[in-house]
């Protein structure tokens, strides 16, 4: 591909960057859509929209909450997902990323725990497959709500640029549209913490809980070639200086990931 002409190889990025972002926002928005206008299945409840938007909005301001408080420190991932994604890319080691990955699954259990034991009655925050979804439906849900969590990460918050400060807004948005799409048929997971944690406080681990693991690591996993892919193609020169920071074309990127940026966000 880089032996390619610079107009031919700009072009093949347009045209693969245009289908895949038309791919992902009429995705989300035909799968919101779905969910608003379906009935009561036969062994379900229709979908309470009220419901829906407050998990997703619990969830996205959430995420963005705490990844901007955290992201001068760790990069503020607080998903297996995510790590396995930066670690993939070069952006973490292979100890940090272990160690990060573990802390991770250890405060979605830690989470879990405070919240079953503060708040009275059972705890209902389990993700469980609904509105007639099945296992196999229920797993591609998972994958695809990841890859667009995963790709706003990596293009956000890890390319640096300008407005890298503002990425937990971004971030936090994606994961409000990924819950208002998936609440409903799988929980919402897109993060093995996210389900594991409630699973073992409750002690409940349905027959297909593997696919809160599978999916949004098969979902980091494309977020992850997806990117790199654009990387080779570099996509900086497609359509440069839209980040008014002064970046000439051809100018290398922070896809390079040099030791000291690749994941410390810088301060605003």
């Amino acid at each position: 591909m880089l032996s390619l002409p610079s107009t031919a190889r700009n072009n093949a990025v347009a045209v693969l960057g245009e289908f895949v972002g038309t791919f992902l926002f009429l995705f989300f928005s035909f799968s919101g859509t779905q969910i608003a206008n379906t009935p009561a299945p036969a062994d379900g409840a229709a979908p309470n929209a009220s419901n829906l938007m407050f998990i997703a909005l619990a969830f996205g301001l959430s995420l963005m909450a705490n990844v901007w408080a955290f992201y001068r420190i760790t990069g503020g991932l607080f998903n297996p997902s995510v790590t396995l994604a930066l670690y993939l890319i070069g952006g973490l080691d292979w100890l940090r990323a272990v160690l990060v990955f573990v802390a991770q699954l250890l405060g979605g259990i830690a989470a879990a725990g405070v919240v079953s034991a503060l708040f009275p009655g059972p705890m209902v925050v389990n993700t469980t497959l609904g509105g007639g979804a099945s296992t196999v439906q229920g797993l591609f849900i998972e994958v695809f709500l990841t890859t667009e969590l995963v790709f706003v990460i990596l293009m956000l918050a890890v390319e640096k640029h300008r407005s890298t400060h503002l990425a937990p807004v971004g971030i936090g948005l994606s994961f409000f549209l990924a819950e208002l799409c998936g609440v409903y048929y799988t929980g919402g997971s897109l993060n093995p913490a996210r389900s594991l944690g409630p699973a073992v406080v409750n002690h409940t681990f349905p027959k297909y809980f593997w696919i809160y693991w599978i999916g949004p690591g098969l979902g980091s996993l494309l977020a992850s070639a997806f990117y790199y892919l654009l990387t080779i193609l570099r996509w900086q020169e497609c359509n440069p200086n839209q980040d008014s920071d002064g970046m000439e074309k051809g100018q290398k990127s922070i896809s390079a990931l040099s030791d000291d940026t690749r994941v410390q966000l810088p301060s605003p």
